[in-house]
C-alpha cells in the first residue's frame, strides 16, 4: 500500500505538468480510486483521467492522445516512487499533435538528468571523501564514503536521463544531443551521427 499512497498523490501532480499550457494553467486532474476499499489486494486500482475542460468519462473512451498522456503520467509517478537511472521512449509521441508533443518535450526536459549534472555531484562526491580521508576518520570509512558518494549521485532524485525514439521535430528539437541513423549507398551499411544541440543554444 505504500505504493499506491505514493502513487495516489503523484500522479495528479505529474498530469496537470503534462496538461498544462497558457490557456489552461491548472491543466487536468487524475486520480487512483481502489475498487475494493476494504479488501484492496482481492480487487484491482482504478486509473481515471480528465483532460482540461474535458468531463468525467471512463479511461476506453478517451482518445489515443488522451491515453497517451494518462500513461505517461502514470510512467512518471513511479518514477518518483522508484527512480529508474534512464527511460527509452519508443515513439510515445505517435498519437499527440504539436501541442502535446512540446508540452511532453518541455517536461521530460525539465526532468532530465545530464552528463554534466552527473559529473559535478561526481566531483562534489570526490571531494566529500577527499575531506573524509584527511580528518579523524578510519580508512574503511572513509572507503565507505567513497564507495556510497558515486550510487547516491547516481540516483539523483526523481530525475533521469531519457532516451526517446521519435519523429517529431516538436520533440527531438528540445533534446540536448540527437543520434541519427541513415543508410551509407557507397558502403551499403547503416552509419551512426551524433549532434550535441546544446551548443546550438541561444
Amino acid at each position: 500500500m505504500r505504493c499506491y499512497n505514493h502513487l495516489a498523490t503523484a500522479i495528479d501532480h505529474a498530469y496537470k505538468a503534462l496538461t498544462q499550457s497558457p490557456l489552461f494553467p491548472l491543466g487536468g486532474t487524475a486520480y487512483l480510486a481502489l475498487e475494493d476499499p476494504e479488501s484492496p489486494y482481492l480487487a484491482g486500482v482504478k486509473y481515471h483521467a480528465m483532460p482540461p475542460l474535458k468531463r468525467f468519462r471512463d479511461m476506453d473512451q478517451l482518445s489515443g492522445g488522451e491515453k497517451t498522456v494518462a500513461a505517461l503520467a502514470l510512467l512518471f509517478s513511479l518514477q518518483t516512487f522508484r527512480p529508474a537511472p534512464f527511460f527509452v521512449l519508443d515513439e510515445v509521441d505517435a498519437a499527440l499533435d504539436l501541442a502535446n508533443v512540446a508540452k511532453l518535450a518541455n517536461f521530460l526536459r525539465e526532468n532530465a538528468r545530464s552528463y554534466e549534472d552527473e559529473d559535478v555531484e561526481a566531483d562534489q562526491a570526490d571531494e566529500v571523501a577527499d575531506e573524509a580521508m584527511t580528518s579523524h576518520y578510519s580508512l574503511r570509512q572513509s572507503a565507505r564514503i567513497k564507495r556510497n558518494a558515486p550510487e547516491e549521485a547516481s540516483t539523483g532524485g526523481s530525475a533521469s536521463q531519457f532516451i526517446v525514439i521519435s519523429l517529431k521535430q516538436a520533440l527531438f528539437e528540445r533534446a540536448q544531443s540527437l543520434v541519427g541513423i541513415y543508410r551509407d549507398q557507397a558502403q551499403n551499411s547503416s552509419q551512426v551521427l551524433t549532434l550535441d544541440l546544446d551548443q546550438f543554444a541561444s
